[in-house]
């Protein structure tokens, strides 16, 4: 009888070393996924903030290549070339 507790005494003692160990590394990752999200966060946060002005610096610098090309279409190259 004493044998068999002590058995079980053993077991469970084990058993709540592996325990203890699995909740570490539980606690660990949840730790490492908070400061993950915490990062995530912030960089959602800085393209929310921004996206107006780099939506408008972008329809800005398409309508500028579409000036450009419209320019460059429209222009007469021999000119240039009997310049040089």
């Amino acid at each position: 009888d004493i044998v068999e507790k002590s058995e079980q005494k053993a077991k469970a003692e084990v058993e709540l070393v592996q325990t203890k160990e699995a909740k570490e590394a539980v606690m660990l990752e949840l730790e490492q996924l908070s400061n993950f999200n915490a990062e995530l966060h912030q960089s959602c946060d800085f393209v929310m903030k921004n996206f107006e002005l780099r939506q408008t610096a972008r329809d800005e610098e398409v309508e500028a290549l579409r000036q450009a090309k419209a320019i460059l279409s429209g222009a007469k190259f021999e000119e240039f070339l009997q310049q040089a």
